[in-house]
């Protein structure tokens, strides 16, 4: 079982799609994978005209896995309770037993996944909610998720690129998110 890396998150702000494509070009030449590069941008159809640039997809634009987290973690709760409820009042002391109470349980957990998820495909993400104003200003959001091992390619890369300025640095996706990204992308 391989070793769990950290990967950091590096957000970048430009104006510039040219410069931006370039950054991207150079930093897949040094190994990193254009699956952690990804550019959030109001100009969809002038990321679209770079092919080396790689779009935040309409799925991440949404708050779909956080609020369908929220929303497990709420049936979660609902789920327990019903059974604890069912226990506690001797409900499952009846002809039909557990069954039709850990079924109901079960729905309702669903239900609460469901709810959470469907909320979340009303919202936009809310880890770019930081970068509204920039990018209502026409400024161009890059981010690049990275090992440790690949922060000193970042560093030098970056020096080349005087007009691309550091957002910020924050958590990345999992790593498993990232492996399972680059196993579908071989598929």
């Amino acid at each position: 079982m391989g070793r769990i890396l950290k990967l950091l998150r590096h957000y970048f702000l430009s104006n510039n799609l040219d410069d931006l494509e370039q950054f991207e070009e150079q930093l897949e030449k040094e190994s990193v994978s254009s699956l952690q590069i990804h550019v959030l941008s109001n100009d969809a159809e002038g990321v679209r005209k770079r092919p080396h640039l790689h779009d935040v997809g309409s799925f991440m634009k949404l708050d779909i896995i956080r609020s369908g987290l929220i929303g497990a973690a709420v049936g979660a709760c609902v789920f327990s309770s019903l059974l604890m409820l069912t226990h506690y009042l001797g409900w499952y002391k009846s002809d039909a037993g557990w069954i039709p109470f850990i079924f109901l349980a079960l729905i309702l957990f669903w239900f609460c996944v469901w709810e959470g998820g469907f909320i979340g495909i009303q919202r936009k993400n809310a880890f770019f909610a930081k970068f509204k104003k920039d990018l209502k200003n026409g400024l161009h959001v890059f981010y690049v998720d990275l090992y440790p091992s690949q922060e000193l390619i970042l560093a030098q890369i970056i020096k080349l690129h005087p007009q691309i300025i550091l957002a910020g640095i924050g958590k990345a996706e999992p790593q498993w998110v990232l492996r399972l990204n680059q196993k579908i992308g071989m598929l």
